[in-house]
């Protein structure tokens, strides 16, 4: 088959962030191009992920800030009153934007958008909705889903992609999971005014991170009245009522308007037909792939949750662009996954980039550690308890810094500047030469100067 016999030159199916963002630019790249999407075009990100959940982490943040205002001078003349409807529909109103954004910028680099589920017929073929559509190249850019424990009563509760349209305010919430899913909407729905308690099975929250990390943030968690449950599990959910009764695994029992099981996400494959080319997948049931994305069968590549080693929507978007460029540029674009930043929006924030303490006595004879905890100088007069935590792991031979962790108000905007720093390979003295910007919390980080005891 002739490049001119088949339909497009790439066929994308998904489009989420990766998706979307290979569509465009293989268009822009001169190749004639298609996207299937069965629902709304921007994927978990714009809908039910990223988008909808930071906007919800402001919405809880003035909360807060109401409180602490009073220390410096202002009085309401009011008790401030949220209202839950509001919130949804001026949210759902900017998704309708985001969604229409992606559109016209699909459409006007000359990308066919089409509505339906994609099945694979063969390894140059999709059905969608029964019209059966091929392509020289195809890329799976579906992303992930949420996944629920098979327990007793499970069907009484929800995932992450339902609770920001949930009927009413639940005035009592279970949190099912402590990643970083898990922690994030029970800090949000915490300040918003629900009764929350986090159970998960772990004996530490957000454990693939820093222990000193996650250590610092479940005790601020704690300090703002979430209730938190670890190395315990949710036996089974029944109804009671209007209520669900939640039993854990020691007999507990807790009563609540929603349970949010937050337990993990595995690769959205279900109904691709991938067994029918006979796709080769890891032991996740995510699609193997090489440096350049490229699948077990050669005309199949596949970007994002999907695929990745790393579920941030950042790196769904730099690996559409290596794919974009294998195909249709020159080739030489490689993902590096090393130094990769990340932000927890919980309350407060959580900013990491580069190694953990563990991960890097692991690989490094001899290192450094420089930690330092402290009150902000909001604090002092906004009469709250809430602290920060700041981290630097350090290469003793090299004086690299190796990774650099934060737990405090807008951890994740600072920690952004500081993963340029890592890339670049900066030491431990140039961070000690560099001037802070006074006073901020941030200057911390060029201010430690004597390593923690070892």
């Amino acid at each position: 088959m002739s490049q001119r016999e088949f339909d497009f030159d790439f066929l994308v199916v998904g489009g989420g962030s990766g998706g979307v963002r290979a569509a465009r630019m293989a268009a822009q790249a001169g190749a004639r191009v298609a996207i299937v999407e069965a629902t709304k075009l921007g994927g978990t990100c714009v809908n039910v992920g990223c988008i909808p959940k930071k906007l919800y982490s402001y919405a809880a943040t003035y909360a807060e800030h109401f409180e602490e205002a009073a220390g410096f001078g202002w009085t309401l003349a009011a008790k401030p009153q949220f209202d839950w409807e509001t919130l949804k529909r001026n949210r759902n109103d900017e998704i309708l934007r985001l969604n229409e954004v992606y559109r016209n910028l699909l459409s006007n680099a000359g990308v066919e958008i089409m509505n339906g589920w994609a099945s694979f017929v063969d390894a140059h073929t999709v059905d969608v909705s029964g019209q059966r559509i091929s392509a020289r190249n195809i890329l799976i850019a579906t992303g992930g889903r949420p996944t629920i424990p098979d327990i007793p009563g499970k069907d009484l509760g929800i995932t992450s992609d339902e609770m920001f349209d949930l009927p009413a305010f639940p005035r009592r919430l279970l949190v099912v999971g402590g990643g970083y899913i898990g922690c994030e909407f029970a800090s949000i729905f915490n300040a918003l005014g629900a009764h929350v308690l986090q159970v998960h099975r772990h004996p530490r929250l957000i454990s693939a991170f820093d222990t000193d990390l996650s250590d610092f943030l479940e005790k601020e968690m704690r300090k703002t009245g979430v209730e938190i449950e670890l190395g315990r599990t949710v036996e089974r959910l029944t109804r009671r009522g209007d209520a669900i009764l939640a039993t854990l695994d020691n007999g507990q029992t807790f009563e609540a308007g929603v349970v949010l099981f937050a337990t993990g996400r595995a690769p959205a494959v279900r109904g691709l037909g991938l067994e029918t080319i006979g796709m080769r997948a890891d032991d996740r049931g995510a699609v193997s792939v090489d440096d350049n994305y490229g699948s077990s069968v050669p005309s199949i590549h596949a970007v994002g949750d999907v695929s990745s080693r790393q579920h941030l929507t950042p790196i769904a978007l730099a690996e559409a662009m290596v794919v974009v460029g294998h195909l249709f540029g020159d080739g030489q674009r490689r993902m590096d996954y090393a130094n990769v930043p990340t932000a927890i929006f919980t309350h407060p924030n959580v900013g990491t980039v580069g190694l953990s303490e563990a991960q890097a006595r692991a690989k490094f004879d001899e290192i450094d550690i420089y930690r330092s905890e402290f009150r902000a100088l909001k604090h002092t007069l906004s009469g709250s308890p809430a602290r920060t935590m700041m981290k630097l792991v350090v290469d003793r031979a090299t004086d690299k810094v190796l990774g650099v962790h934060m737990v405090g108000e807008e951890a994740g905007e600072i920690i952004q500047g500081f993963a340029v720093a890592l890339r670049a390979g900066a030491t431990k003295r140039l961070f000690d030469t560099t001037i802070g910007i006074h006073p901020t919390a941030a200057e911390e980080f060029v201010n430690m100067r004597q390593p923690v005891a070892d």
